[in-house]
């Protein structure tokens, strides 16, 4: 799946699931899910431990805090695709890994989903800078 790595500090845990779940509307679906399809596209939250990491529960919190909008899962790493549903990942079993540059800070791909040049811009100079990681793609 397409994902963003984040370190978070655990007293800002709960107010990031938060905002996460402020992006999936009343039936369970994001903006961007009408043309992104398939596994690659899946709702996904890696924490270590998964479902069993004490992170779990805040994120359940969270969704219900926000609307409970959102059904989980435990991933199994090969899960479908699946509307209204999130799935939780262990991340000490399936780690991040760094995608190719030229996905890293790109525009949207809907008709005039255009970020502004600061934003692109972050790619190249954190590529300079060796904050993008090495891409094993």
């Amino acid at each position: 799946a397409e994902v963003v790595a984040l370190s978070i500090p655990p007293s800002a845990f709960e107010d990031f699931a938060r905002e996460y779940f402020k992006l999936f509307d009343k039936k369970g679906n994001r903006p961007d899910q009408n043309g992104d399809r398939g596994p690659e596209y899946r709702n996904l939250i890696g924490i270590p431990g998964g479902s069993k990491s004490p992170y779990a529960s805040k994120i359940i919190e969270a969704s219900q805090a926000e609307g409970d909008r959102l059904d989980f899962a435990v991933g199994k790493g090969n899960d479908r695709d699946a509307r209204a549903v999130s799935f939780i990942m262990d991340s000490t079993k399936f780690p991040f890994y760094v995608a190719e540059q030229y996905h890293q800070f790109h525009d949207g791909f809907n008709l005039n989903e255009n970020y502004p040049n600061s934003y692109n811009s972050l790619a190249s100079k954190f590529a300079k800078e060796g904050k993008l990681g090495e891409s094993s793609c």
